[in-house]
C-alpha cells in the first residue's frame, strides 16, 4: 500500500429491487442496479468522502456498529465482498 492509497473493504448486496453497498468501516453507502454499479457508485462517494474529511482535519473512520453489518445480519444478500482502494494525492498550502 502507497502512502496515498487506502484500502477498505465493500459490500454488495440485494436490497428490495436494487443492490446496495457500503462500507463498513467508514459508514458510506450507496446503491446501483447491478453489484457491479453499486459498488463504483460507493468507490466514488468514499473518494468524495475522504477527500472532504481529510481537507477539513476530521476523523474518517467511523465504522458501523456490528448489528448493522449485512454480513452478520443477512448474509444470504451479498452479492460480493470487495477490496475498496482509493489513491488520491493530498497537497497542503501556508
Amino acid at each position: 500500500m502507497q502512502a496515498n492509497e487506502f484500502v477498505f473493504t465493500g459490500i454488495a448486496y440485494k436490497e428490495n429491487e436494487r443492490y446496495s453497498s457500503l462500507c463498513p468501516e467508514l459508514d458510506i453507502a450507496s446503491e446501483g442496479d447491478t453489484p457491479d454499479e453499486a459498488a463504483t457508485n460507493l468507490l466514488e462517494a468514499v473518494t468524495l468522502y475522504l477527500e472532504t474529511a481529510i481537507e477539513a482535519n476530521l476523523p474518517y473512520l467511523r465504522p458501523i456498529p456490528p448489528n448493522e453489518d449485512p454480513r452478520l445480519t443477512n448474509p444470504e444478500s451479498i452479492a460480493k465482498t470487495f477490496n475498496l482502494k482509493v489513491d488520491f494525492q493530498i497537497k497542503a498550502y501556508a
